[in-house]
């Protein structure tokens, strides 16, 4: 699997000046280092599959862990749940993985499932930023993965953006 850090560094648990930086920037948090790390022990061990995918960043919201990557050839929807699995397993947060998309549809679309997605309306607010609506049906509430609040500040912070979940 690609990453961020060099492999020695994650492996040993010592990193060198440049991994120690991105870390101090905080373009690679502290807890993704050993995420990082169990992630090349099962490439190691269970999933050699994950040899051609791209982890990019992860995101912590309560007690979900989003991890955004991007698939390589052999690797497929339901073998990244069982990676998903055997994530939660080993550090006992509940784990969603994502693939990465610019659009705020199709990540709101993976992070919400079983839930359906209804549509994502841009709103213009007066000072001049954006806010995108999430909706999604009162039925379908129930199918959430985490609360509202955490699903809103997952999605904002994997976009850089606000965005609300509207049940309606």
């Amino acid at each position: 699997m690609k990453i961020p850090l060099d492999y020695i560094c994650v492996k040993s648990g010592l990193l060198c000046n440049r991994c120690q930086s991105l870390v101090e920037k905080g373009e690679v948090e502290n807890f993704e280092v050993d995420l990082l790390k169990q992630l090349i022990e099962l490439e190691e061990t269970q999933f050699r599959e994950l040899k051609d995918s791209t982890y990019h960043k992860s995101y912590k919201v309560g007690n979900l862990l989003i991890l955004i990557v991007t698939s390589g050839s052999q690797m497929s929807y339901q073998k990244w749940i069982k990676v998903a699995k055997a994530l939660q397993e080993k550090i006992g947060l509940r784990v969603r993985i994502l693939e990465k998309s610019n659009s705020i549809k199709s990540t709101a679309v993976q992070l919400l499932t079983p839930a359906r997605v209804l549509g994502v309306n841009t709103v213009w607010l007066p000072d001049g930023t954006v806010q995108y609506v999430v909706r999604i049906s009162k039925q379908e509430k129930r199918f959430l993965p985490a609360d509202e609040t955490s699903l809103e500040e997952a999605l904002s912070k994997i976009h850089s953006t606000q965005v609300r979940i509207r049940v309606e």
